[in-house]
């Protein structure tokens, strides 16, 4: 079982629509989507949910009102702006008064709080109406609050930043990730996704798992091609294709992982491409081949089909594809080419 993995030194340059193409091409596969913060190889292949999983990652702030002292503590401490103080009764915010630094809470409050809460009220502000709450998005779940209440009032639950899914394709299951909005963490997230294709891989006896994976060098990205087979650069004939693309090839010759790139929409400047294949080549990369600008592929995306499924089989981008699929195949059947160190 072959494990490949199609990245991109930035967003816009293809990979998914080329990953999804190899969908079509390779037969017994598994897919997995690993771009969990952005994820859309699901457009294309049209899943259907099987499973559903909860993502649990991080810590968030719960303040249990039942046990609440309204001492301010909470509010004292936070540098996130995460404590809010409001009314009881309808939720409106109350005016913070500002600390005078009197240090009377802090003498007071960590050694008797339930005896000295009534003195606080007196010497601060009345708290009868008001009432401390966690604003979710801006906690940090760094737990200073959790440690600073004297009345131990505040939880510190697990947070669910997202959710994992298998699905069917009509190429074979899926296995994808959504990530929630502000939630974390996509690395993380990322392993689960490829714990979960692995298994299915193995319980299917499937021949390769093919993974769509997040644009960049950042955490998501390693934690996509680790331990792969090989890696599938797709780039662009661009002053900015090039730059990313040599961040990743770095990436890749640092873990020691093989590496292929890809020259998508190669004719809209040939002598840009000539120049990132020699780079390439030079960095110890092999070459998938070129695929050339064709509108076929937005066509192909309107319709929610591969580009494969759209364009004909022997001519266009249609045998572009192939091409590149074709070289995939053989530079797993190769010996790999150390990687030179390039310096300017």
């Amino acid at each position: 079982m072959n494990e490949i993995v199609v990245i991109s030194g930035k967003g816009g340059t293809g990979k998914t629509s080329l990953l999804a193409s190899f969908a079509a091409l390779a037969g017994n596969v598994v897919l997995a989507d690993c771009d969990v913060d952005a994820a859309d190889l699901h457009l294309l292949l049209a899943p259907t949910v099987k499973r559903r999983e909860e993502f649990r990652c991080g810590r968030e702030a719960v303040i249990v009102q039942e046990v609440c002292i309204r001492c301010g503590a909470c509010l004292a401490r936070c540098r996130f702006g995460a404590v809010l103080r409001v009314r009881g009764g309808d939720g409106t915010p109350v005016p913070t008064v500002s600390c005078k630094d009197c240090d009377f809470c802090v003498r007071s409050c960590p050694v008797k709080a339930i005896d000295f809460i009534q003195a606080m009220k007196d010497t601060c502000v009345s708290v009868d109406e008001a009432m401390f709450v966690i604003d979710p998005t801006a906690c940090e779940g760094c737990g200073v609050c959790v440690h600073a209440c004297p009345a131990q009032a505040i939880a510190f639950p697990e947070r669910v930043s997202g959710e994992w899914l298998v699905s069917d394709t009509r190429y074979g299951p899926m296995v994808h990730a959504r990530l929630e909005p502000g939630g974390e963490n996509s690395g993380k997230l990322v392993s689960q996704v490829r714990t979960v294709a692995r298994e299915l891989a193995k319980e299917r006896q499937a021949d390769w798992i093919l993974a769509d994976g997040p644009p960049g060098v950042g955490c998501p990205v390693i934690a996509s091609v680790s331990g792969v087979n090989l890696v599938v650069v797709v780039t662009e004939p661009t002053v900015s294709g090039a730059h990313d693309l040599g961040r990743v090839l770095e990436l890749t010759r640092h873990f020691g992982i093989p590496a292929a790139v890809c020259v998508n929409k190669w004719d809209i400047n040939p002598e840009m491409t000539e120049r990132i294949e020699a780079a390439a080549t030079v960095a110890g990369a092999s070459l998938a081949g070129r695929v050339r600008y064709d509108r076929t592929v937005t066509a192909a995306q309107v319709e929610g089909k591969t580009v494969v499924e759209v364009a004909t089989a022997g001519a266009g981008i249609g045998a572009d594809i192939r091409a590149v699929w074709e070289r995939v195949r053989a530079t797993l059947a190769t010996p790999r080419v150390e990687a030179v160190e390039v310096r300017s």
